[in-house]
């Protein structure tokens, strides 16, 4: 039987393992349950990604394009006249209110790099990425202390279970920026 052309077969892939990440948290991922997840035989999971690791590596890529998505979406870092830490706390309060089991599985998979090495490089893009977004409204070091005070209050938000207090975001970063 000739093999079947499917193009997006590889998305559909890092599609399914962000389904099964998100419903089984890391320790549910394997192969065989993407597989199974993606409606794929199992030799495709293991031919597009030879590894979990590979396979986390490209679902923390495309699970990080959530936020990336929020901050494309707003345009007020260009606007040097923008108050920064007013639009950095309406980020996250547009970000955290979005779907909530895409931001947690955000997160899951941002942090399983402490014990992953191979996910480390992704996670570090990330937050290169948007000191250095931020970095055209603020010098490297401040940008580099909003990136860690958001990740925090981002964490506090999820683990708390709580609400976003986006005045308070406001507050601190601004405190951070001054």
């Amino acid at each position: 039987m000739p093999r079947r052309y499917d193009p997006e077969r590889r998305r559909r892939i890092i599609d399914a393992a962000i389904r099964v990440v998100g419903e089984k948290g890391i320790a549910g991922l394997s192969h065989r349950a993407v597989a199974a997840e993606a409606d794929v035989p199992l030799g495709s999971t293991t031919y597009h990604f030879k590894t979990l690791d590979d396979l986390m590596v490209a679902a923390l890529r495309q699970a990080s394009e959530g936020f990336a998505k929020v901050i494309a979406s707003r345009e007020g870092l260009e606007d040097p006249e923008t108050d920064l830490a007013t639009e950095l706390a309406a980020w996250m309060g547009e970000w955290l209110a979005g779907d909530r089991t895409g931001v947690e599985l955000e997160y899951e998979l941002y942090l399983a790099a402490l014990r992953r090495p191979a996910l480390r490089p992704v996670a570090a893009e990330w937050a290169q990425d948007l000191a250095d977004r931020l970095s055209r409204r603020t010098d490297a070091v401040t940008a580099r202390a909003l990136v860690a005070l958001m990740d925090g209050i981002c964490l506090q938000v999820l683990l708390a279970g709580g609400t976003y207090d986006e005045e308070y975001a406001r507050e601190v970063l601004g405190r951070v920026i001054r």
